[in-house]
């Protein structure tokens, strides 16, 4: 394909692009904004004549024609936690070809830099909004509730949805998880908690239900910090938690990196997993199915959810209905070696 000469070399226009591929101008939009509407071979003709021109879209003048710009932002705690990362490789997969793209912002745990960062996009009149937890200040809910876009929260579920949700319940997962080791005869079964977020205090309160169901529960059992969560630090809240209650015969950790800090705390100490404590996790990592014993740990579909978040918000942006707003992916136990049962318990 033959680039067409440009009087004074100015920028590329679409209507350039639209020329030199033999197409309308509209079919050129409509192939940038959602590719899927223009078929293959006109998609490849396109591109052709964009790569031959040289020509980059102006985004600012996009927003300007539809009132939105092709982006979607994500709000998340932490770019560093490997459970975020799964939900961001979701999100971005989720995407496609679609010429839209993630603008991803990190709160940091914190309610204010939510706030700010929703300033920063809804200034940009974003396409979508993706946001972590249901646990929004006021002022954010505020924000997000007049957002002129579709908005998905992710990561859990409940009865108050800003637009669209899809998680699971924190609180369940977690009673589900205390129900599962005493089901398998441990008595004293400590919780231990590092950087308590909203999330995290119900994944607590499903443990005390089902200690408490059961006539077990015990404050002294209950070992949590706001500060953040490591490995090491997994160790050394359970030290902690052996010199509050020494005869503590299990632990349920917040995270998977809890519960490896266990793990190696008893391997050094000499304990023996699981006959002496029983260990169980959170969030599934694939460190827990090859650890030694292997980890129990409530698996989480954290992939599904920012996969499926973006499609829900892609549906809104073309004007398709969303059925479903509110989905429960809901979470399975997946029981191993280290929760076997405590000695005596055959």
């Amino acid at each position: 394909m033959k680039a067409r000469s440009r009087r004074g070399g100015g920028r590329p226009t679409i209507a350039d692009v639209a020329k030199l591929a033999g197409v309308g101008a509209i079919t050129v939009s409509r192939a940038l904004r959602d590719p899927q509407r223009v078929s293959t071979d006109l998609r490849r003709q396109i591109q052709a004549a964009i790569e031959t021109l040289g020509y980059v879209p102006d985004q600012n003048a996009r927003a300007l024609a539809s009132s939105r710009a092709d982006v979607i932002g994500v709000i998340i705690p932490s770019l560093t936690n490997n459970v975020f990362a799964e939900v961001v490789r979701g999100i971005y997969e989720g995407l496609g070809e679609r010429r839209l793209h993630i603008q991803i912002g990190n709160s940091h745990y914190s309610g204010l830099e939510e706030v700010r960062l929703l300033h920063v996009f809804l200034a940009q009149r974003p396409s979508a909004l993706i946001v972590s937890g249901i646990d929004q200040t006021p002022a954010a809910r505020k924000l997000l509730e007049q957002a002129d876009c579709p908005v998905v929260q992710i990561m859990e579920i409940g009865p108050d949805p800003v637009d669209m949700m899809v998680g699971f319940s924190h609180r369940d997962s977690g009673e589900a998880a205390t129900r599962h080791m005493i089901e398998r005869g441990y008595r004293r079964i400590g919780f231990i908690g590092a950087r308590m977020d909203p999330r995290s205090q119900r994944r607590l309160a499903g443990y005390r239900a089902a200690m408490e169901k059961s006539g077990l529960y015990d404050p002294r059992l209950v070992n949590t910090t706001p500060q953040p969560s490591s490995v090491s630090f997994g160790g050394e809240l359970f030290r902690d938690a052996v010199a509050r209650m020494p005869a503590l015969d299990g632990v349920f950790c917040n995270n998977d990196d809890l519960a490896l800090g266990v793990l190696f705390e008893c391997h050094r100490a000499a304990i023996n997993v699981p006959r002496t404590i029983g260990i169980c996790g959170f969030n599934d990592l694939e460190m827990m199915r090859v650890a030694f014993p292997s980890v129990t740990s409530i698996r989480t579909y954290r992939y599904e959810i920012g996969r499926l978040a973006v499609s829900m918000a892609l549906d809104r942006i073309s004007g398709r209905p969303v059925t479903n707003p509110v989905v429960d992916l809901g979470y399975d136990l997946r029981v191993r070696e280290s929760t076997a049962g405590p000695a005596g318990a055959d």
